[in-house]
């Protein structure tokens, strides 16, 4: 396995197994594969609605707690210091553990400073060993760094061959902050799988398309969290320790960025903005803490 040293000399693995989408019926079986397949960084969120089968795994699997690497994020609904001081609390709970590794803001939305100066006070406190974000932009990583007491360690955000992030990349390395990839394998769409250019590389090394992928990102340095509930795929997926791709095979995939391809997640669009703010407003109708 390959380890990336956080800007706070925690180590993270760079190669991990994600949850999104997966049910919360499911959760527990998959996660307990995937620590058996070889995997110790482990990425759930609170709006993933299956925190306690990820507790559930850790607490089954013979791998000792200290080995098991465990991000979750903090959901838009709890962004002010109030709301996410206890959501940390209620994640702890919920993965029936005693610290979180990474917390993440999910979000850059609604009172998010608030929400990060509570990760930095629960960072403080021993409950959380690093903190950072998730989908922040560029401007909004440079004054977050500028301003954070306890600077962010990760920013997760949607990169894949189509959006590699070459620009956000070499700003998160020039303020000390690890790039971690969601989404990459762009969700499967515009026929990764079976692009190609990705497959004449999978060829020649003897490897899969997807594994030709994985293994791009993380010779530059991204750390990865694809995501399966068949033990068939996990298995492939971590299997990337026994090839490397030369420079020929990085100009080629390189050649596959698509400044047209629709981003997955498109923070700009106001309809998908209102979306993710809804719960926001839900929580506030419903009397909860105020935003600002």
């Amino acid at each position: 396995m390959l380890y990336k040293t956080l800007n706070n000399g925690v180590k993270m693995p760079m190669l991990g197994f994600g949850v999104y989408q997966t049910p919360p019926e499911d959760t527990a079986r998959c996660v307990v594969q995937a620590l058996d397949a070889g995997y110790r960084l482990i990425d759930t969120a609170q709006a993933y609605g299956n925190e306690e089968g990820v507790g559930a795994a850790v607490a089954a699997s013979d791998v000792p707690r200290e080995e098991i690497f465990i991000t979750s994020k903090i959901w838009v609904s709890n962004m002010n210091y109030e709301r996410a001081a206890a959501s940390i609390d209620e994640t702890i709970a919920k993965l029936g553990t005693d610290y979180i590794d990474l917390m993440l803001l999910h979000q850059m939305m609604g009172d998010y400073p608030g929400a990060y100066r509570a990760m930095e006070d629960a960072y403080r406190a021993g409950k959380i060993r690093a903190i950072g974000v998730s989908n922040c932009y560029p401007e909004r990583l440079v004054d977050l760094c500028a301003l954070a007491a306890v600077p962010p360690a990760v920013n997760q955000i949607e990169t894949h061959p189509f959006r590699p992030q070459h620009e956000a990349h070499e700003l998160m390395e020039r303020l000390g902050v690890a790039h971690e990839a969601w989404a990459p394998f762009a969700e499967g769409q515009n026929g990764i799988f079976t692009n190609e250019a990705l497959a004449g590389i999978a060829a020649k090394h003897d490897k899969t398309p997807a594994q030709v992928v994985l293994r791009s990102l993380l010779q530059q340095d991204v750390i990865v969290i694809p995501k399966t509930v068949h033990a068939e795929r996990m298995a492939e997926n971590i299997d990337l320790f026994d090839f490397e791709l030369d420079a020929d095979d990085m100009a080629a995939i390189a050649a596959l960025e698509d400044p047209s391809f629709p981003k997955i997640f498109d923070h700009f669009d106001i309809d998908t903005v209102s979306w993710l703010l809804n719960d926001l407003v839900k929580t506030q109708q419903l009397g909860g803490a105020t935003l600002y």
